[in-house]
């Protein structure tokens, strides 16, 4: 994520292609999906083959490919750069580039140290107190942290329908691959749409596709002659299409908003808030799930929790303002703009 932020804001900064910022979301994103779908497609048939132990012995193994792939990334420290330019600047007003510092070099990298630290975090609250930013996060937290029925959703198609891990392990396929179709739509139609619409849209439309589940609740979705597997295919597909299509715009937007030497903290942060806001949304849902009583068994009140997770859904909308600005624009205009800049 550092080395994406660097770049996508070395594109804006320095000169460079102001494109790369959505080309490199749609290229990681896009990857996290492929990496998705080949996840889904062996997860529900290894559970049918393999002992859970085999299986998570196979998925702790993967880490450790991505720690190898790491040392392959070439990266100059802060502190050598700034060396590198200081023997340069001491070069051109002729002073000799060996010269010995008077200070031991232990010391000089312990008080650099300290004070790289303080500096990072004096720029990332510098940076977290601009409006331009800490509104549109507060915005997304709220957006993200609406409760949710994921998980009584899930005991009810394995103990009420009688789902098993493969067929699970296909849907999750399935959403995988709806989640890549999501990318490549977005980058296809929605970077002429202003990124503030597309949350507004994407969030309004979430909550009829959402309350369609009531349908597969009351197993009304059989009277209507849709088998239980086809309405669960079809409903998490737009429902994955639709939150690619809300996720991407966002990721643009964090890209942007950070500042020059705090790219990896601030996105960081951002993701940190991202993630944490879908846990509060989770422990939400959790509490709604408990106060309705509804258990592993029970499922008479699973009708009026979906209910309540989509509509609540809408709330977060009344901040919409906050996004004005920055926002505003779409990401082809973002793009326009800092080539006319740099012109």
């Amino acid at each position: 994520m550092e080395l994406w932020c660097k770049k996508t804001r070395d594109a804006a900064t320095n000169g460079g292609d102001p494109a790369i910022a959505g080309g490199l979301q749609s290229v990681c994103w896009g990857s996290a999906s492929i990496g998705a779908l080949i996840s889904a497609y062996f997860s529900g048939s290894l559970l049918e083959t393999m002992s859970p132990r085999e299986v998570f012995g196979i998925a702790s193994f993967l880490p450790l490919i991505v720690a190898g792939m790491s040392l392959l990334i070439e990266e100059e420290p802060v502190q050598k750069k700034k060396n590198s330019e200081l023997i340069v600047t001491n070069g051109s007003n002729g002073v000799t580039d060996n010269a010995e510092s008077p200070l031991s070099e232990d010391s000089i990298d312990t008080d650099d140290a300290i004070s790289g630290i303080q500096e990072q975090i004096s720029s990332l609250w510098g940076a977290l107190r601009q409006p331009n930013i800490y509104k549109p996060i507060f915005f997304i937290f709220l957006w993200q942290a609406t409760p949710t029925s994921e998980g009584a959703m899930l005991y009810f198609m394995t103990n009420d329908i009688g789902f098993g891990p493969e067929f699970l392990g296909r849907v999750r396929l399935v959403t995988a691959a709806s989640s890549l179709l999501g990318v490549l739509l977005y980058n296809q139609y929605l970077r002429q749409v202003a990124i503030k619409d597309v949350l507004l849209w994407t969030s309004i439309i979430s909550v009829p596709l959402g309350l369609t589940q009531l349908l597969l609740i009351s197993h009304y979705n059989r009277e209507l002659g849709i088998p239980d597997g086809a309405f669960v295919f079809g409903d998490d597909v737009a429902l994955a299409i639709l939150g690619e299509l809300a996720f991407l715009p966002t990721l643009v937007l964090a890209a942007r908003l950070c500042p020059p030497g705090v790219e990896a903290v601030l996105f960081a942060t951002l993701m940190s808030i991202y993630n944490g806001a879908s846990t509060v949304g989770t422990e939400i849902g959790a509490a709604l799930t408990k106060v309705l009583g509804v258990t592993e068994s029970d499922f008479s009140n699973l009708a009026l929790l979906t209910i309540i997770c989509n509509v609540s859904s809408l709330l977060p909308l009344v901040f919409i303002g906050w996004l004005d600005g920055v926002g505003d624009e779409t990401q082809e205009e973002m793009e326009a703009n800092q080539i006319n800049r740099t012109d």
